[in-house]
């Protein structure tokens, strides 16, 4: 089967994006979140990627 790249609809906190990639990689949620607030905080470019990312990834069907 297929993995595909969805947002999330139980594990999320603003739009699921964060959820969707620890659910993809079959990781805890806290640990993405951490990784993208670093990312943000020492790269800059976190806030932007996030709002692409919540624009591009669909939702899941249920």
């Amino acid at each position: 089967m297929k993995r595909k790249l969805y947002k999330s609809n139980t594990d999320k906190k603003l739009c699921g994006v964060c959820g969707g990639i620890a659910e993809y990689f079959d990781i805890d949620s806290t640990i993405v979140r951490l990784i993208w607030v670093l990312f943000t905080l020492f790269i800059g470019c976190g806030i932007i990627a996030y709002i692409i990312a919540a624009l591009v990834m669909p939702k899941i069907a249920e």
